[in-house]
């Protein structure tokens, strides 16, 4: 039977095992590296991921590119590139790859290597855009800080284990909804989009992965960001109680957290998983004030 060779610009199965073969990767547990071989995946990826009719005009920050699959990809929009890798074999590596298998788009790409968590605007500039496939015990780090450090992401979609995908889309009041689901609410919205099957990563991971997109809102003013993201650790830190002991040692007694909670409109008996991000807003500026 005849195999049909993936289209100029994308890597297929084989492609992805003699990058590896040649390079002496061997994808470890540790950084989460399941690399995607499925052409049709990486479309949909760069589909959902929207970088648009203004993609030449549009800076896509990925992480995690691993041997470069998504790269294409993006770089097959018009867009401009940077893409972060903590592997310094594969950093290494990705223009050359990029160079071989779409030489025009190799101007717009640039690589960097680091670790995601330590990335601000003076090493990646100001993407419009965050693409990547993310391990998940990284993954709500990397996307809190770098919204965190980089206003000119308007648009985020991350490839992340399904739990994960679970928690960051969360609503108040479900099983999931927790700390990661109320921070990343404080910058926009976040809801999942699509599952993605295991069988088009090589190594074949022993996880569900979905791909969860985001969008952020408005800027939020007169009320700083540590303090309301204190509140929330402080209410999720102890799920079972109410709010007026959950809070009592960030306010300083239990009395005190009461009367925060009821300057704030927040019903002291309730718990942290019942409240929104504009409750724990509105406890932060009450703290101030009481």
């Amino acid at each position: 039977m005849a195999v049909t060779a993936e289209p100029p610009g994308l890597l297929g199965p084989a492609e992805i095992r003699r990058l590896a073969a040649e390079l002496d990767v061997r994808p470890t547990k540790k950084l989460g590296q399941n690399f995607v071989h499925d052409a049709n995946t990486v479309r949909r990826i760069v589909e959902l991921a929207e970088v648009g009719q203004d993609a030449a005009d549009t800076v896509v920050l990925e992480v995690g590119p691993g041997l470069g699959s998504l790269t294409l990809g993006l770089l097959g929009t018009g867009a401009r590139v940077v893409a972060v890798e903590i592997d310094p074999v594969l950093a290494g590596r990705l223009e050359r790859t990029v160079a071989a298998h779409a030489p025009e788009a190799a101007p717009r790409l640039t690589v960097v290597a680091d670790d995601a968590l330590q990335l601000d605007a003076t090493r990646v500039g100001e993407p419009g855009a965050l693409v990547a496939n993310l391990p998940y015990n990284v993954a709500v780090p990397v996307v809190l800080h770098l919204l965190a450090e980089l206003p000119s992401l308007r648009r985020v979609l991350v490839m992340v284990q399904t739990e994960v995908a679970d928690r960051m889309a969360a609503g108040p009041g479900g099983r999931v909804y927790g700390v990661p689901s109320v921070k990343l609410a404080w910058y926009g919205t976040a809801r999942k989009v699509a599952a993605v099957p295991r069988s088009v990563f090589w190594p074949v991971p022993n996880v569900d992965s979905s791909l969860v997109a985001f969008d952020r809102g408005p800027e939020r003013t007169g009320v700083d960001r540590d303090t309301v993201f204190a509140v929330v650790d402080a209410a999720f830190a102890q799920r079972r109680k109410t709010l007026r002991a959950a809070l009592a040692s960030w306010a300083g007694s239990a009395e005190r957290a009461g009367r925060v909670l009821t300057t704030a409109g927040v019903d002291p008996r309730a718990r942290g998983e019942q409240l929104g991000i504009d409750d724990y807003v509105a406890i932060a500026r009450a703290a101030a004030e009481t």
